[in-house]
């Protein structure tokens, strides 16, 4: 069983992809548990001997920020926090993103820097530890308080409210606790705030995105070189001088790969008839590179924000301060996903462009890649089905980080949607798989009328491996299922090459 151990030193990616794995548990150090007590037993002292109104403890929220709130009230009004912010609509995110949720919102609040109690962060370990999902929906946050409906719903279960789904079967909080032997968690003052500010539901999506992205990007450059192969394609654009006078890391990287794919192959060494490629093969390196730059720099903000305390007020006990301000506002996160939604989705715009040459009968390819072309279709409509999800890709890629709508009266007059930035992110991810998918099925299709002749082994390796899921296609057959297929084994059925 994995165990990751909650330390305040900053974490990478790898360790966010373990916690995904089947298994995978949390705990926290004794470090970061003296440090939850510290900041709690100062805020406690602080409160009991001020009369200074401190937001969220002993003040109303938003707009309310000026109503103060007595001793015997400030239970209740963390309670009735959750409740009345646990508004979210649309559909439930996926598990992978929840339990995403649930270890970042711990590990912002290891920090000390929050005013929460030791056993209401020790709860949700426990829902980690056992695979207890809160229900929670797409909707409702603007990227600037923090994601408050998503994460009042990640919370509702702790006071015994909401829902969970618990090994396979959806209950209630207070069925949860039931059958945990738990007493539900009494907030105390500043906890409900400090579970519901933060960045932890777009972060939750964003690194979701991110993950698959890094790996696309590696399939990316491997599908479109059997593509180049078996279009008949030049290697000259991949020579490293070419890349070494425009040194862009990923551009470098990605020619990198191609020529290391390529080597070992008859198709690519033959002599060639074309003095020049289509730019979506001799552009390759340009365009799949600079998405790898911006992912290289998306994975520098995404890092940075989930090794950091991102609610409010934030809590200072060495030096006897605690600041209401900002950390929970979501603009870095909202400019990183729409500019990994662009990114992405030129992978899947290039690769429809090759999609598109490799059925235009050249270079001795048949029209659609099919032997009697007219009788048959061929894969004229697969072409069809990734310029729509192309497209749909262009318009999910408007900005959400330009759009501001204020609320509470206009007391939060500027929120970074990036809530919203990062679900169509997770949507472009989604669909540049597919486009992909198509693609990889044309080049395969392709390359068998190059027959006898081989492209390399790893492309080789590559097609075999597809072929346990695709056939060849001789003559017109039902094409959606193959097509399902080749996305199947995109996602679950890859390699390493």
């Amino acid at each position: 069983m994995n165990s990751h151990i909650i330390h305040t030193s900053a974490i990478g990616l790898p360790a966010v992809e373990e916690l995904l794995t089947e298994g995978a548990q949390l705990d926290l150090s004794p470090e970061v548990k003296n440090r939850i007590k510290k900041c709690r037993n100062y805020l406690d002292d602080k409160i009991r001997n001020s009369n200074n109104p401190v937001y969220g403890v002993n003040t109303g929220f938003g707009a309310l920020y000026n109503v103060a709130i007595g001793e015997k009230e400030q239970e209740q009004l963390q309670v009735n926090l959750v409740m009345s912010h646990a508004c979210g609509m649309g559909k439930e995110m996926p598990k992978e993103v929840v339990r995403l949720m649930l270890f970042l919102k711990v590990r912002s609040l290891s920090y000390g820097f929050s005013g929460v109690r030791l056993k209401t962060v020790q709860r949700l370990v426990d829902f980690f530890n056992n695979g207890i999902y809160p229900v929670v929906y797409e909707h409702g946050s603007l990227g600037a308080s923090g994601d408050l409906a998503p994460l009042a719903h990640l919370a509702l279960p702790l006071i015994g409210k909401g829902e969970v789904d618990y090994k396979g079967e959806r209950i209630s909080g207070k069925e949860l606790n039931k059958r945990m032997g738990w007493e539900p968690i009494e907030l105390q003052s500043k906890e409900g705030l400090a579970l519901l500010n933060g960045t932890q539901f777009m972060l939750a999506c964003g690194l979701w995105s991110l993950i698959k992205a890094k790996k696309l990007a590696d399939k990316a450059d491997l599908i479109g070189t059997l593509s180049l192969d078996a279009y008949d394609g030049r290697p000259e654009p991949f020579t490293p001088e070419v890349h070494k006078a425009r040194p862009h890391t990923g551009q470098k990287e990605s020619a990198a790969r191609v020529l290391s794919y390529l080597q070992g192959s008859e198709l690519i060494n033959r002599q060639k008839q074309h003095v020049q490629d289509p730019y979506s093969f001799r552009c390759l390196p340009q365009v799949h590179g600079a998405t790898r730059d911006c992912i290289a720099y998306v994975s520098h903000v995404l890092t940075t924000e989930m090794n950091a305390a991102t609610d409010n007020p934030t809590v200072f006990p060495d030096e006897d301060m605690i600041v209401s301000a900002g950390n929970f506002h979501g603009q870095p996160l909202a400019l990183a996903m729409d500019f990994l939604a662009i990114a992405v989705a030129e992978l899947g715009n290039i690769s429809e462009r090759r999609t598109n040459q490799l059925i235009a009968g050249k270079r001795g390819l048949p029209s659609f890649l099919v032997a009697k072309p007219g009788l048959n279709s061929g894969f004229m409509i697969p072409q069809y089905t990734a310029a729509s999800i192309v497209s749909q890709n262009k318009q999910l890629c408007t900005p959400s980080s330009v759009d501001s709508i204020d609320s509470s009266q206009t007391q939060e007059d500027h929120v970074s949607m990036g809530a919203n930035a990062a679900l169509k992110c997770m949507k472009v991810v989604e669909n540049a798989h597919r486009v992909l998918a198509i693609e990889l099925m044309n080049a395969a299709q392709a390359l068998e009328f190059r027959r006898p002749a081989k492209t390399s082994p790893v492309l080789e390796k590559l097609v075999e491996n597809f072929r346990n899921h695709v056939p060849f296609v001789e003559d017109d057959t039902l094409l959606y299922p193959l097509l399902h297929k080749a996305e199947y084994f995109l996602h679950h059925e890859w390699d390493s090459y």
